[in-house]
C-alpha cells in the first residue's frame, strides 16, 4: 500500500510553517536524543487562526489522496485537536462528512467511559499526527483501531523529516512496511532544503541542514 503522489502545496506550507515559528533553525534536543539543526512543532499552532490554516493544509492533501470514504483518529495529546478541525476544514473545503475519534492516555471509569472517544471506530480509519519520530505512537493507534473492528490504512503528517529509524529506510518506510498503510506528509525534508535555497535570508540553514541529513537521513531519501 503505497500510495504517493507530487503536491502542489509544499512550498506554501513550508512558508506558512516558518513564518507562523511552528518551524525553526537553531539546535534542538529531540526526542531521539539527536541534535538537529531545525525543529517542527505544531503545538505552536496555538490559535484558531493557524489550526485552522494548518487543518485545511490536512484536509486538502487527504480529499486528493484519500478517495474512498474514511474516518479519522487522533492520537492523545497533538491528534486530537488536529482530527477535529482536519474534519471540518474537509466538510467546509470539501463537503466531505468526515467522522473522528481520539483516545485518551488512560481508561475512564466513569461518565461515557473508555478509551475512545468520539465516532464508533470503523471502517477505513486514517490516523492524523504532526511528526513522526519512531513510529510508536502511530503502531499504538494502529492497535486500537485494529482492536475495534475496524482498518488502519493511512498515517497522515504534517512534515517527513525523511530521517532512518532502526534500519536504513526511513521512519516512515519502515510504518508502511510494519503496519501495512500508507504514509502522507503535507511536506518533505527534501523539499525543505529546495525551499530554503529560494530564501536568501533563511539560505545559509541548508549547509546544516545537509550535514545532519548525511548523518540520519536514509540512503535513498
Amino acid at each position: 500500500m503505497k500510495h504517493q503522489i507530487e503536491s502542489n502545496w509544499e512550498h506554501e506550507f513550508l512558508e506558512f510553517a516558518i513564518s507562523s515559528g511552528a518551524l525553526r533553525f537553531g539546535e534542538f534536543n529531540l526526542k531521539s536524543g539527536r541534535l538537529s539543526p531545525y525543529f517542527f512543532n505544531t503545538g505552536l499552532f496555538n490559535n484558531g487562526a493557524l489550526l485552522s490554516i494548518l487543518s485545511r493544509f490536512y484536509a486538502k492533501m487527504l480529499n486528493t489522496v484519500e478517495q474512498q470514504p474514511f474516518m479519522l483518529f487522533g492520537p492523545a495529546y497533538k491528534g486530537i485537536p488536529l482530527v477535529a478541525t482536519v474534519a471540518t476544514a474537509l466538510a467546509e473545503e470539501y463537503n466531505r462528512v468526515v467522522p473522528f475519534a481520539f483516545n485518551r492516555k488512560e481508561i475512564k471509569d466513569h461518565g461515557e467511559g473508555g478509551l475512545i472517544i468520539g465516532a464508533k471506530l470503523t471502517g477505513r480509519v486514517v490516523i492524523v499526527d504532526d511528526v513522526v519520530t519512531a513510529g510508536t505512537s502511530a503502531t499504538q493507534a494502529a492497535e486500537l483501531i485494529t482492536a475495534a473492528g475496524a482498518t488502519p490504512v493511512a498515517l497522515a503528517i504534517a512534515l517527513d523529516r525523511e530521517e532512518k529509524g532502526i534500519s536504513d529506510v526511513t521512519v516512515t518506510d519502515e510504518i508502511r512496511n510494519r503496519l501495512d498503510i500508507d504514509v502522507h506528509s503535507i511536506a518533505k525534508f527534501s523539499s525543505l532544503i529546495k525551499h530554503l535555497r529560494e530564501i536568501p535570508l533563511l539560505s545559509d540553514n541548508v549547509p546544516l541542514l545537509e550535514a545532519y541529513h548525511a548523518l540520519y537521513g536514509a540512503s535513498q531519501s
